[in-house]
């Protein structure tokens, strides 16, 4: 056999080398962090539920969900082991703020749109021009004699009667 005929056989063991390589690399890293729980360490399941560690034994993990709730889990089924910053951030919505000079932004854009005069003095004096659409009132209109619209009205009744045209 020729090496041109070998080569196809050999890409392909290669690339399933590297494949299986890089799954067990994943696994042994999944195994180490699984490994290194500890108790009071915040946990992620495969299922999403949140749980704090109390309790590690060789393949099980005794879990507190909350007050008075301890679930017996499977080693395998730990997800992610978080850090305490994560955990807190996530299950009690706690933020760890490296920035506390930061500018504090307001839940609503009233104090962005507000000046430093009062209210009473703003009513009094507005800055601005109303603007001009090109709309109408309905008094500014001229009045337009009442007999048409009546005559269309009813020339609209008579076509929606079905009457003559409905043949």
């Amino acid at each position: 056999m020729s090496l041109v005929t070998l080569l196809p056989f050999i890409v392909l063991i290669g690339a399933m080398f590297l494949m299986t390589r890089s799954a067990k690399k994943k696994q042994q890293q999944a195994a180490d962090m699984r490994n290194q729980m500890q108790p009071g360490s915040g946990v992620r399941t495969i299922g999403g539920m949140y749980a704090t560690v109390k309790e590690v034994n060789e393949d099980t993990v005794l879990l507190d969900a909350g007050p008075g709730v301890e679930l017996l889990f499977a080693k395998n089924s730990i997800g992610a082991v978080l850090t305490d910053d994560e955990y807190n951030r996530i299950v009690h919505g706690v933020e760890h703020d490296l920035k506390s000079d930061a500018d504090i932004v307001p839940d609503d854009a009233s104090s962005l749109t507000e000046t430093d005069a009062s209210a009473d003095d703003a009513a009094d004096a507005p800055d601005y021009k109303p603007v001009d659409l090109g709309k109408k009132d309905a008094d500014d209109e001229p009045t337009v004699d009442a007999a048409p619209a009546e005559a269309k009205t009813d020339e609209q009744a008579k076509k929606s009667d079905g009457g003559s045209e409905a043949k």
